[in-house]
Protein backbone atom coordinates (compact mmCIF):
# COMPACT_ATOMS: atom_id res chain seq x y z
CA UNK A 1 0.00 0.00 0.00
CA UNK A 2 1.21 3.31 -1.22
CA UNK A 3 0.24 6.22 1.74
CA UNK A 4 0.03 9.79 -0.05
CA UNK A 5 -0.66 12.85 1.20
CA UNK A 6 -2.11 15.40 -0.99
CA UNK A 7 -0.84 19.38 -0.59
CA UNK A 8 -3.19 22.07 -2.44
CA UNK A 9 -5.04 24.95 -1.41
CA UNK A 10 -8.46 23.56 -3.53
CA UNK A 11 -11.01 21.61 -1.68
CA UNK A 12 -12.21 20.83 -5.55
CA UNK A 13 -8.89 19.66 -6.81
CA UNK A 14 -7.93 17.33 -3.18
CA UNK A 15 -11.39 16.17 -3.60
CA UNK A 16 -11.29 14.49 -6.69
CA UNK A 17 -7.62 13.70 -6.37
CA UNK A 18 -8.53 11.65 -2.95
CA UNK A 19 -11.50 9.78 -5.06
CA UNK A 20 -9.04 9.08 -8.14
CA UNK A 21 -6.13 7.62 -6.09
CA UNK A 22 -8.21 5.91 -3.02
CA UNK A 23 -10.71 3.86 -5.99
CA UNK A 24 -7.04 2.17 -6.47
CA UNK A 25 -6.47 -0.99 -4.19
CA UNK A 26 -2.69 0.16 -4.05
CA UNK A 27 -3.23 4.01 -2.84
CA UNK A 28 -4.12 5.53 0.38
CA UNK A 29 -4.41 8.61 0.79
CA UNK A 30 -3.53 9.45 4.48
CA UNK A 31 -4.24 13.33 4.53
CA UNK A 32 -4.75 16.41 3.23
CA UNK A 33 -2.68 19.94 3.49
CA UNK A 34 -3.87 23.05 2.17
CA UNK A 35 -0.83 24.98 2.20
CA UNK A 36 3.45 24.23 1.74
CA UNK A 37 3.91 24.97 5.79
CA UNK A 38 0.74 22.40 6.36
CA UNK A 39 2.17 20.12 4.29
CA UNK A 40 5.31 19.63 5.98
CA UNK A 41 3.92 19.33 9.55
CA UNK A 42 1.88 16.74 8.55
CA UNK A 43 4.62 14.49 6.56
CA UNK A 44 6.13 14.77 10.15
CA UNK A 45 3.34 12.99 11.67
CA UNK A 46 1.96 10.72 8.66
CA UNK A 47 5.22 9.71 7.37
CA UNK A 48 3.59 9.55 4.07
CA UNK A 49 5.59 7.41 1.18
CA UNK A 50 4.49 10.41 -1.16
CA UNK A 51 3.49 13.59 -1.44
CA UNK A 52 1.73 15.04 -4.26
CA UNK A 53 2.90 18.95 -4.34
CA UNK A 54 0.79 22.07 -5.74
CA UNK A 55 3.39 25.11 -6.23
CA UNK A 56 0.78 28.17 -5.77
CA UNK A 57 -0.17 27.80 -2.26
CA UNK A 58 -0.61 30.65 0.70
CA UNK A 59 1.37 31.36 3.56
CA UNK A 60 4.04 28.66 1.80
CA UNK A 61 4.20 27.49 -0.85
CA UNK A 62 5.32 24.49 -2.69
CA UNK A 63 8.44 25.07 -3.84
CA UNK A 64 9.33 26.10 -0.39
CA UNK A 65 7.91 22.77 1.62
CA UNK A 66 9.60 20.97 -0.86
CA UNK A 67 13.34 22.13 0.84
CA UNK A 68 11.57 22.27 4.40
CA UNK A 69 11.13 18.18 3.57
CA UNK A 70 14.24 17.62 1.65
CA UNK A 71 15.71 19.09 4.86
CA UNK A 72 14.34 17.45 7.64
CA UNK A 73 16.56 14.62 8.40
CA UNK A 74 12.96 12.92 9.93
CA UNK A 75 11.19 12.49 5.96
CA UNK A 76 14.58 11.06 4.23
CA UNK A 77 11.80 8.77 2.92
CA UNK A 78 9.39 10.63 2.11
CA UNK A 79 9.31 11.15 -1.80
CA UNK A 80 7.60 14.71 -3.57
CA UNK A 81 5.91 14.75 -6.84
CA UNK A 82 5.00 18.06 -7.79
CA UNK A 83 1.43 18.36 -9.37
CA UNK A 84 0.95 21.61 -10.87
CA UNK A 85 -0.82 23.85 -13.93
CA UNK A 86 2.59 25.82 -14.27
CA UNK A 87 4.57 23.61 -15.75
CA UNK A 88 7.19 25.69 -17.15
CA UNK A 89 11.03 25.87 -17.33
CA UNK A 90 11.96 27.99 -14.01
CA UNK A 91 9.64 25.86 -12.10
CA UNK A 92 10.78 22.22 -13.43
CA UNK A 93 14.06 23.62 -12.32
CA UNK A 94 13.31 25.03 -9.04
CA UNK A 95 11.41 21.61 -7.87
CA UNK A 96 13.76 19.57 -9.01
CA UNK A 97 16.44 21.58 -7.32
CA UNK A 98 14.79 21.77 -4.28
CA UNK A 99 14.17 17.92 -3.76
CA UNK A 100 11.40 16.64 -5.78
CA UNK A 101 11.27 13.59 -7.71
CA UNK A 102 8.45 14.05 -10.00
CA UNK A 103 6.71 17.09 -11.60
CA UNK A 104 3.77 16.17 -13.70
CA UNK A 105 0.79 18.60 -15.00
CA UNK A 106 -2.60 18.31 -13.72
CA UNK A 107 -3.91 17.74 -16.81
CA UNK A 108 -2.50 14.11 -16.65
CA UNK A 109 -4.73 11.06 -17.11
CA UNK A 110 -5.66 9.06 -13.91
CA UNK A 111 -3.81 5.87 -15.29
CA UNK A 112 -0.41 7.96 -15.81
CA UNK A 113 -0.43 9.62 -12.29
CA UNK A 114 -1.35 6.33 -10.64
CA UNK A 115 1.97 4.89 -12.81
CA UNK A 116 4.25 7.98 -12.07
CA UNK A 117 3.00 7.80 -8.12
CA UNK A 118 4.03 3.79 -8.12
CA UNK A 119 7.26 4.51 -10.07
CA UNK A 120 8.14 7.37 -8.34
CA UNK A 121 7.23 4.94 -4.49
CA UNK A 122 9.91 2.41 -6.00
CA UNK A 123 12.39 4.73 -6.18
CA UNK A 124 12.19 5.72 -9.33
CA UNK A 125 11.78 8.90 -11.50
CA UNK A 126 8.42 10.78 -12.21
CA UNK A 127 8.92 13.54 -14.94
CA UNK A 128 6.40 13.84 -17.01
CA UNK A 129 7.65 14.39 -20.77
CA UNK A 130 6.53 17.93 -20.98
CA UNK A 131 8.57 18.54 -17.60
CA UNK A 132 11.35 16.64 -19.20
CA UNK A 133 11.64 18.60 -22.39
CA UNK A 134 11.27 21.89 -20.14
CA UNK A 135 13.97 20.80 -18.71
CA UNK A 136 16.57 19.96 -21.28
CA UNK A 137 15.26 23.45 -23.34
CA UNK A 138 16.28 25.56 -20.18
CA UNK A 139 19.60 24.25 -20.33
CA UNK A 140 20.08 23.74 -23.65
CA UNK A 141 22.89 26.12 -23.52
CA UNK A 142 24.47 25.79 -20.82
CA UNK A 143 26.69 28.28 -18.32
CA UNK A 144 30.40 27.98 -18.87
CA UNK A 145 30.91 28.06 -14.86
CA UNK A 146 28.51 24.78 -14.26
CA UNK A 147 30.36 23.32 -17.47
CA UNK A 148 33.55 24.05 -16.33
CA UNK A 149 32.43 22.18 -12.50
CA UNK A 150 30.39 19.79 -13.75
CA UNK A 151 32.60 18.44 -17.12
CA UNK A 152 36.13 18.78 -15.80
CA UNK A 153 35.69 18.37 -11.73
CA UNK A 154 32.48 16.37 -10.58
CA UNK A 155 31.92 14.35 -13.82
CA UNK A 156 35.66 13.28 -14.26
CA UNK A 157 35.05 10.86 -11.64
CA UNK A 158 32.52 9.10 -14.04
CA UNK A 159 34.14 6.44 -16.13
CA UNK A 160 33.37 6.39 -19.68
CA UNK A 161 30.52 4.05 -19.44
CA UNK A 162 28.92 5.74 -16.34
CA UNK A 163 28.86 9.17 -18.51
CA UNK A 164 27.25 7.48 -21.21
CA UNK A 165 24.43 5.84 -19.12
CA UNK A 166 24.19 9.14 -17.01
CA UNK A 167 24.08 11.12 -20.72
CA UNK A 168 21.31 8.46 -21.83
CA UNK A 169 19.01 8.76 -18.47
CA UNK A 170 19.09 12.59 -18.79
CA UNK A 171 17.55 12.29 -22.00
CA UNK A 172 14.52 10.67 -20.23
CA UNK A 173 15.67 6.81 -21.63
CA UNK A 174 14.63 4.42 -19.04
CA UNK A 175 16.49 1.56 -17.84
CA UNK A 176 15.12 -1.16 -19.50
CA UNK A 177 15.85 1.24 -23.11
CA UNK A 178 18.98 2.16 -22.12
CA UNK A 179 19.94 -2.09 -21.75
CA UNK A 180 18.64 -2.89 -24.40
CA UNK A 181 20.86 0.03 -26.75
CA UNK A 182 24.25 -0.79 -25.13
CA UNK A 183 23.24 -5.05 -24.63
CA UNK A 184 23.44 -5.18 -21.15
CA UNK A 185 21.05 -6.15 -18.04
CA UNK A 186 18.90 -3.56 -16.75
CA UNK A 187 20.60 -4.24 -13.21
CA UNK A 188 23.71 -3.21 -15.04
CA UNK A 189 21.91 0.17 -15.81
CA UNK A 190 20.83 0.85 -12.20
CA UNK A 191 24.45 -0.24 -10.59
CA UNK A 192 26.05 2.03 -12.96
CA UNK A 193 22.94 4.78 -12.00
CA UNK A 194 23.91 4.36 -8.65
CA UNK A 195 27.46 4.51 -8.63
CA UNK A 196 27.21 7.68 -10.45
CA UNK A 197 24.82 9.28 -7.63
CA UNK A 198 27.13 8.36 -4.90
CA UNK A 199 30.46 9.57 -7.14
CA UNK A 200 28.14 13.29 -7.39
CA UNK A 201 26.68 13.52 -4.47
CA UNK A 202 23.38 13.27 -5.96
CA UNK A 203 20.17 12.62 -3.71
CA UNK A 204 18.23 10.65 -5.93
CA UNK A 205 17.96 9.99 -10.14
CA UNK A 206 16.35 13.24 -10.49
CA UNK A 207 19.07 15.20 -9.02
CA UNK A 208 21.76 12.97 -11.21
CA UNK A 209 19.26 14.38 -13.86
CA UNK A 210 19.84 17.80 -13.16
CA UNK A 211 23.54 17.44 -12.67
CA UNK A 212 24.13 15.86 -16.06
CA UNK A 213 21.71 18.58 -18.26
CA UNK A 214 23.80 21.30 -16.44
CA UNK A 215 27.16 19.60 -17.12
CA UNK A 216 26.52 19.16 -20.67
CA UNK A 217 25.69 15.48 -20.95
CA UNK A 218 21.49 15.92 -21.16
CA UNK A 219 21.48 18.90 -23.97
CA UNK A 220 19.52 17.36 -26.78
CA UNK A 221 21.03 15.43 -29.36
Amino acid sequence: MIRILIADDQPLIRMGLCGMLEARNNFEVVGEATDGEQAHLLSRDLLPDVVLMDLRMPRVDGIEAISRIRRDPRLRLVRVVVLTTFEDQENVVAALTAGAVGFLSKSVGPSELADKISAVAAGGPGLSDDATLALLDNLKTPRPEVLQSGQHIELSALTDREQMIVARAAHGVSNDDIAKELFISPYTVKTHINRAMTKLGARDRSQLVVIAIEAGLGRPR
